[in-house]
C-alpha cells in the first residue's frame, strides 16, 4: 500500500491514544491507579505526552497529502524546464 504510514509512527500514535484515553478515564474517576499516577499532575503529563506522541503521525499524513496534491511544489524546478516553459509561451513559435 503506497499511502501507509511507517510502523514506528503508527506505534507512537497508538501509545498516544492509549495515554489520552487513560487520562480521560482518570479525569472522570472511572479508573483509579496507584498513588504516583493518580495525581492531577500525572493526568496533565499523560495528556501532553499523548498529544505529543500523535504529532508525528499527523505530520506524516499532511506530508503525504501535500505530495499528492501538489507534486510540483515538492520537486525543485530545473533551468531546462523553465526555458521550455518560456519557449511555449513565446509568440514566435
Amino acid at each position: 500500500m503506497t499511502g501507509a504510514l511507517p510502523k514506528s509512527v503508527l506505534i507512537l500514535e497508538m501509545v498516544g491514544m492509549v495515554l489520552l484515553a487513560l487520562a480521560l478515564l482518570l479525569l472522570n474517576h472511572y479508573l483509579t491507579l496507584p498513588a504516583p499516577f493518580n495525581s492531577s499532575l500525572a493526568v496533565i503529563i499523560m495528556l501532553f505526552l499523548g498529544v505529543l506522541l500523535m504529532i508525528p503521525a499527523a505530520l506524516a499524513f499532511v506530508w503525504q497529502v501535500a505530495q499528492r496534491l501538489a507534486p510540483q511544489l515538492m520537486k525543485p524546478s530545473s533551468d531546462s524546464s523553465r526555458s521550455d516553459r518560456e519557449k511555449e509561451n513565446d509568440s514566435n513559435h
